[in-house]
C-alpha cells in the first residue's frame, strides 16, 4: 500500500471566471475539460500529471501566507516568470534564496491563495 502521487490541488474561489483569467493568462495553465458537477468550477493542468481544480462559491476570506498555507510550482526559468508577471501587473515577493540555493517568488491569486514559483537547487 502506497501513495502514488499528488493528483490535484483544489482551491475554493469566489469568482470562477476571474480566477480562470488569472490561471490561464498569468500562470499560463492549460484548461482541462471538467465533469458536469452541480456547482461552478474549472480544471487546469499543472505540469505533467497534476491538476488544479477551482471550486466556486467561496464567501469566507482566505488566510494564506508564504510560510503557511501555499503550494509551490517548479518552473524552468524564474527570471522569465518574473518578467512575465511584471507585464501582467501581478505583484510578487522575491526572488528569495532558500538555504539550499533554490530560488523562489511568491504571488497571490485573485482570492489571496499564495503560490510559490521555485527552481530546483543548483
Amino acid at each position: 500500500m502506497k501513495i502514488v502521487e499528488l493528483n490535484h490541488v483544489a482551491l475554493h474561489v469566489a469568482d470562477v471566471e476571474a480566477s480562470c483569467q488569472f490561471y490561464e493568462h498569468c500562470l499560463q495553465l492549460p484548461r482541462l475539460p471538467r465533469p458536469a458537477f452541480s456547482f461552478p468550477g474549472a480544471w487546469f493542468q499543472l505540469g505533467e500529471r497534476q491538476e488544479l481544480h477551482l471550486i466556486g462559491g467561496r464567501f469566507e476570506a482566505v488566510i494564506d501566507h508564504r510560510r503557511g498555507n501555499h503550494y509551490a510550482l517548479l518552473v524552468d526559468d524564474l527570471d522569465a516568470w518574473e518578467e512575465h508577471l511584471r507585464r501582467c501587473g501581478v505583484p510578487f515577493q522575491g526572488p528569495l534564496h532558500r538555504p539550499d540555493n533554490a530560488r523562489q517568488i511568491f504571488l497571490q491569486d485573485p482570492d489571496g491563495h499564495v503560490i510559490e514559483l521555485c527552481t530546483s537547487p543548483p
